[in-house]
């Protein structure tokens, strides 16, 4: 599984209703953009929305296997990719 299988698994496992797009922006696959819907952010502050994006990614963050992730939340009504 590649890295970006992984990290989409672990986000599905952890968000199920999720819409999302992760994008390698520099080529290295380890520099990451995640734009991603879930009606689970309806209420949640900006904080909160990443720290529940970032917990099941804690172990590929720690050891660097992805070393930067951009982060883009939405609610499923918000979402702008159709």
């Amino acid at each position: 599984m590649t890295l970006k299988e992984t990290v989409l698994t672990r986000l599905k496992e952890t968000f199920p209703d999720a819409k999302m797009v992760l994008t390698d922006t520099t080529g290295t696959n380890d520099h990451w953009h995640l734009e991603i819907a879930s009606d689970t952010f309806k209420g949640m502050s900006r904080v909160k929305q990443h720290q529940a994006i970032y917990k099941p990614l804690r172990d590929l963050i720690d050891s660097n296997q992805v070393h930067a992730l951009k982060i883009t939340t939405f609610t499923a009504e918000n979402w702008p990719h159709g």
